[in-house]
């Protein structure tokens, strides 16, 4: 039998700016988290100082034996006042991708991984007319600077997650109108009449983010193709697996027409679909149902075939390859995910087997870091951090995906 993962596939991890460097003061979700109130569980503070301990952070993704490794160029830093560029940031990201490259490891950057300058949500964030062209501008700066070296690009990061979260219920109503007090405020404290940030979105202005954010993706992708038209660059979109029981097949067929399908049909026009996958969600005649098994800190069953579930559909309907830009498991039972990865990758390799081109795979995440909304509580990293003297510890599963990986990757011959 044929190995399944090819010898070019990328094997790696996923990280993101926002959510491990620290001290990222000139951002929209900095000033979001200093809002009084707000939505978030807590600041984040110096996160997990991967801007000084990138060299480390290298170190463990290249010690296990792994080729890739997916991180975020922050517009904050790179622009942190419009019309002013800080060369100094480019500068510590050109070190980061020579870094990757001394060890080994294809750079992949994304371009915008939720997080913005705090002057370009004060104006409206996606939905100010001159969004696009703000953002192809960084994305422009960016490759000129980064894009020789680089091996795949990512415009947007889950610009569907809020419809996500949203079709699945997983904010509660007061989530909705605390968001919404805390937009209000910055608004206010910023001197501004609105204030977004793209994963933040009031319910009510679901339709204008995703028409903003297309054109956004669109006009990036011209940028960064102008300057190198061989480097492959999609968006990648978070995506469940969604499986009918019988009776099911209209409500799991609604929740992908009002969650993915609209990404999917504007990927036919890229390189490739990212796909962050967490979980399966079961649908019966009546709605969402939830089977009987150990369940995840999301609140589904832990379902190792849900990645494969999800490239299968997400390739099914966009017609190009897919990226695997994010999967892990939410849980602070390390043991649940050492045994959750190597399984999960056992079906992806079946679903390449059954002929549905992946181009690779980076685990969310490297390290414990800063989950959004929910603050430091969630753990999903392959690393455990001291949030005191930020000390690197790996776990378990960082050695089980790295024997998964040497177990799948073929052998060179000669």
């Amino acid at each position: 039998m044929t190995h399944p993962f090819p010898e070019d596939f990328l094997w790696g991890v996923a990280t993101a700016g926002h959510q491990g460097e620290g001290d990222n003061v000139h951002s929209d979700t900095w000033f979001l988290e200093n809002t009084v109130p707000t939505l978030f569980a807590e600041p984040s503070g110096p996160a997990c100082r991967t801007l000084q301990m990138w060299p480390q952070d290298l170190d463990l993704v290249a010690g296990m034996g792994l080729n890739a490794y997916r991180f975020s160029v922050e517009w904050a830093r790179v622009e942190p006042v419009r019309g002013e560029v800080d060369g100094s940031a480019l500068d510590r990201y050109e070190r980061l991708v020579d870094g990757c490259l001394e060890r080994g490891l294809a750079p992949v950057v994304t371009f915008n991984h939720f997080t913005a300058p705090h002057w370009f949500s004060a104006a409206g964030s996606w939905l100010a007319d001159d969004a696009a062209d703000r953002f192809a501008a960084q994305c422009e700066r960016v490759t000129a600077r980064l894009g020789d070296r680089i091996t795949a690009g990512v415009t947007l990061n889950e610009p569907n997650l809020e419809q996500l979260l949203q079709a699945g219920g997983k904010l509660p109503p007061q989530a909705e109108q605390l968001k919404r007090d805390m937009l209000a405020a910055a608004a206010r404290a910023a001197g501004t009449e609105r204030y977004f940030a793209a994963n933040v979105i009031p319910s009510d202005a679901q339709d204008a983010f995703q028409e903003a954010t297309t054109r956004a993706h669109r006009t990036a992708r011209a940028a960064v193709k102008a300057l190198r038209p061989d480097l492959p660059v999609g968006v990648s979109i978070a995506i469940a697996d969604e499986v009918a029981l019988p009776g099911g097949q209209a409500h799991r067929d609604a929740r992908r027409a009002a969650v993915y399908d609209h990404w999917l049909h504007v990927a036919r026009e890229d390189d490739f679909i990212g796909v962050q996958n967490y979980e399966r969600v079961v649908h019966g005649p009546e709605g969402e149902v939830l089977p009987d098994g150990p369940r995840n800190g999301m609140g589904t069953v832990i379902e190792p075939a849900s990645l494969a579930g999800a490239v299968r559909y997400a390739h099914r309907v966009s017609g190009v390859p897919v990226l695997v830009t994010e999967h892990g498991l939410q849980t602070d039972d390390d043991a649940q995910r050492a045994a959750f990865v190597p399984a999960a990758l056992e079906h992806l390799g079946e679903e390449l087997r059954a002929g549905t081109p992946v181009l690779g795979y980076c685990h969310w995440t490297l390290l414990d870091n800063f989950e959004w909304i929910f603050g430091y509580g969630p753990k999903l990293g392959l690393v455990a951090v001291d949030r005191e003297t930020f000390e690197r510890t790996p776990k378990p599963s960082a050695a089980a995906y790295a024997d998964a990986v040497r177990s799948h990757r073929p052998v060179p011959v000669g």
